[in-house]
């Protein structure tokens, strides 16, 4: 039987964790045209948790009962695929692939979620892989322990355990090759759902949308006329931004080491190389715009334990997205 390792990881969500993104404009309320002039609809705003981040809503409608009715069915929609996603809840399909090895008869969703993670292991080299999560608990477990080595632990025997490659997913069973091995979606499934969100309120005729689900996705501009905006945090700045970003028809996920650490000291952070074992740079952060929020979000992840070299070669071949580095107080745009 597979090990658990959500039992591990679990309280260590909250240390030291910080929002790479900050939403403009995101006061819900009649929007304001220039000049001055009311808009015809009006923003309805949901705010609440997503896969244990601060999320949010904003649709443009001018319907008050009606956008209530389209935001309730978004956030069942979001807690649906939670069951499926969630690390940390026992229950959830997820869970289960981690408790026991495999799952038989998985959700639609997550094989389809995890030939999307596929493709952009392959594309990165292996630097983005579901299966980190073995690596993952054990720095966890390590940094538990009050005579930690500050160096970290030895992940020798652990990534063998990783590699995206050694998970069998058909309609009808995912399953890992080896004892031991783990999953998390923690670096893509939450594009994921973004984009289930963003397409559901597209079909209802809903074409100004801002969803925030820690990984952001824009439908058509702000009812001003304007784009969305998003500052993009500092790494090396609590509470300041090193640049802002225009948002339209577009998605936006920024990954960084600064996020989340796990050591008193600040110096090892959440983000780990599947190929290494080692930990990315607490000082930088990686934002990618992309058509959608999947991608942007699997992308940011992998690009954050890149050289810039690496992301600049990966980059060129992607005509649809943008890469911007956050270091040094500024947001400089990649390839």
């Amino acid at each position: 039987m597979q090990r658990n390792s959500s039992d591990i990881s679990a309280p260590f969500r909250s240390v030291s964790r910080r929002r790479f993104i900050a939403i403009a404009g995101a006061v819900a309320g009649t929007a304001m045209l220039p000049g001055g002039s009311v808009a015809a609809a009006p923003l309805h705003r949901w705010q609440g948790v997503a896969l244990g981040a601060d999320a949010s809503i904003q649709l443009a409608h001018p319907d008050r009962a009606a956008a209530q009715r389209l935001i309730d069915d978004c956030v069942a929609e979001v807690r649906r695929l939670e069951r499926v996603f969630s690390l940390y809840d026992a229950g959830s399909t997820l869970a289960q692939l981690n408790q026991n090895g495999f799952v038989d008869e998985p959700p639609l969703e997550l094989i389809e979620l995890l030939g999307r993670a596929g493709d952009i292991s392959e594309l990165t080299g292996g630097a983005f892989d579901v299966t980190v999560q073995p690596l993952w608990a054990r720095y966890a477990e390590h940094f538990a322990q009050p005579d930690a080595d500050p160096a970290g632990p030895n992940v020798v025997d652990i990534l063998p355990l990783v590699d995206w490659r050694k998970v069998e997913a058909r309609p009808d069973r995912v399953a890992f090759a080896k004892p031991g091995m783990g999953m998390t979606l923690n670096g893509i499934a939450q594009g994921f759902i973004t984009d289930r969100i963003a397409v559901l309120l597209k079909r209802n005729g809903i074409d100004q949308v801002l969803v925030d689900l820690g990984e952001i996705r824009a439908v058509g501009s702000h009812p001003d006329g304007r784009a969305w905006q998003a500052g993009i945090n500092d790494p090396e700045r609590p509470g300041k931004l090193a640049g802002t970003l225009d948002l339209a028809d577009r998605a936006l996920a920024t990954s960084g080491g600064y996020g989340t650490v796990f050591d008193q000291a600040g110096r090892i952070s959440h983000l780990l190389d599947p190929r290494t074992g080692k930990s990315a740079a607490i000082e930088r952060s990686v934002s990618v715009l992309a058509k959608d929020a999947t991608t942007a979000d699997a992308l940011s992840t992998a690009f954050s334990l890149m050289p810039d070299t690496e992301i600049n070669a990966i980059a060129a071949q992607l005509p649809d997205i943008q890469v911007y580095v956050a270091s040094g107080h500024r947001l400089i745009g990649k390839a």
